[in-house]
């Protein structure tokens, strides 16, 4: 089967009260119009149409060039809107499908029976129609004493009888390509002044031509966005729908109705998600690992077995075996190697942290690359900004940081060096040297060998770092 997909994503969504044009306001996560185009793909489109008009250069910058535009510049009905698809799909054959890109919640099997019906019958056009009690404004379906589908009446302009038919309009369609870029253009504008797409079952009828419908009972597909409340309804669905996806796949959610993961999420199974858990953008994550409660993973990845508990994660990397939190925030380039422990209230950006590192409490480590096992004591600080530009931190394999340390870059602490407590260290530590003090000094004739020597062993606190930082 030959399949063009038609998407109408033109109108202003006035009832939206927003800037933003309709089709871009997220969805779990994803821009609305991303769900549409992705089901025609889902579909095997060859080609997928997306009608633009308010906000089009937005909407062009999220949807990218994996699709044509038809701009519409006039709001001037669903009947015109399909019209400006047709420079770009006349002389294609097969079937083209039309639906609207507010209604996300379309699914590809619901469509794919269309389109099937619609092939297997030879009908000029397909409707779906929905069987619902409550008619949510849409239109009707008329039919003929004989079943056949004869027309389509506006909830606005329907009569009391017609008002109780509970066979509903969903606003998706297929047509006979070459058959609707004949018709589309004989629509006559209605007293509103605009061009109707349903009109075009009448024009169908009145040539003798084969109108079929295809029927659905699930109203939650048909939901079509146009406030915030269908918003807000339709990203519960949603949500509902990507969990049972990744509790299909071995992921646990404790409570799925207070955990939220977005659509473009990855989730490895033996998983676990506490309360409150927000997973967000393009997060991925591994194996075994426990997420939550109370946590928001941004745009990240975490590795296998790992614990983030009560903490932020934006935009950082995470790899196996790594424990953090409560309260711990990773920003925009952290990068946390295996087994790295980072406890509560600290704070992580465009570092690194390697193997083995430790970072127990009240932390602050920005523009830094840290060596495997070092030890971060409580409340050290890169001082990594002197007003004007950022500098970098290096703090080398086995290194022993004293708690209340102040880092001020750039600056060096050596492989295996220690740090006193509440040193302000302005200058580079030489491996295996013990600095300490306001500013920090390095212990006279230390080496490497011997780094406890000291002329003035009761200047530094016992084990020169004071309180360590790991477990």
């Amino acid at each position: 089967m030959s399949l063009s997909v038609v998407i109408l994503a033109a109108g202003l969504g006035t009832r939206m009260k927003s800037a933003l044009p309709k089709v871009l306001h997220p969805l779990a996560g994803r821009p609305m119009v991303l769900y549409g185009v992705e089901t025609a793909r889902a579909l095997g489109a060859e080609a997928i149409v997306l009608v633009v008009g308010h906000g089009a250069d937005q909407v062009r910058a999220v949807v990218g060039d994996g699709v044509l535009y038809a701009p519409q510049p006039e709001p001037l009905g669903t009947g015109h809107a399909v019209a400006q698809a047709a420079p770009l799909l006349r002389g294609r054959q097969g079937t083209t499908l039309v639906y609207y890109g507010d209604m996300p919640l379309l699914q590809p099997e619901t469509l794919r029976r269309l389109a099937a019906a619609h092939e297997d019958t030879g009908a000029t056009l397909t409707l779906l129609t929905l069987r619902a009690d409550d008619p949510m404004g849409f239109g009707r379906i008329l039919r003929d004493a004989d079943g056949r589908v004869v027309g389509i009446v506006e909830d606005s302009v329907a009569t009391p009888e017609q008002k109780r038919i509970r066979e509903l309009n969903c606003g998706v369609y297929c047509f006979q390509s070459d058959w609707l870029w004949d018709n589309v253009a004989k629509l006559h504008k209605s007293p509103k002044g605009e061009f109707f797409l349903t009109d075009l079952v009448a024009i169908a009828v009145a040539q003798g031509r084969r109108v079929e419908a295809v029927s659905t009972d699930d109203a939650d597909q048909m939901l079509g966005i146009n406030d915030r409340t269908h918003l807000a309804r339709a990203e519960a669905i949603v949500r509902r729908r990507i969990a049972q996806r990744h509790m299909l796949s071995g992921v646990t959610f404790v409570d799925p109705l207070s955990t939220y993961v977005d659509a473009d999420v990855q989730i490895a199974p033996d998983t676990i998600l506490y309360p409150n858990t927000h997973l967000q953008g393009k997060t991925r994550i591994g194996s075994r690992c426990r997420i939550g409660p109370n946590t928001i993973v941004r745009d990240s990845i975490i590795g296998d077995d790992c614990k983030v508990e009560a903490s932020v994660v934006e935009e950082a990397v995470l790899e196996d075996c790594v424990d953090i939190g409560p309260f711990a925030h990773l920003r925009k380039g952290a990068h946390l190697a295996r087994g790295v422990h980072m406890g509560n209230f600290g704070e992580v950006k465009n570092s690194y942290l390697g193997p083995g590192a430790k970072m127990g409490h009240f932390s602050y480590l920005g523009d830094a690359e840290v060596g495997a096992n070092v030890n971060i004591g409580a409340g050290t600080i890169t001082c990594n900004f002197d007003g004007e530009r950022k500098h970098k931190t290096i703090i080398e394999e086995g290194a022993f940081i004293g708690s209340d340390t102040m880092l001020v870059a750039p600056v060096r602490i050596g492989k295996g060096a220690k740090t006193g407590a509440g040193s302000v260290v302005t200058r580079d530590v030489p491996p295996g040297a013990v600095a300490y003090g306001v500013p920090a000094r390095v212990r006279k004739g230390q080496s490497e060998a011997d780094p406890q020597d000291s002329e003035h062993p009761s200047d530094a606190p016992a084990g020169a770092g004071g309180q360590e930082s790991g477990k």
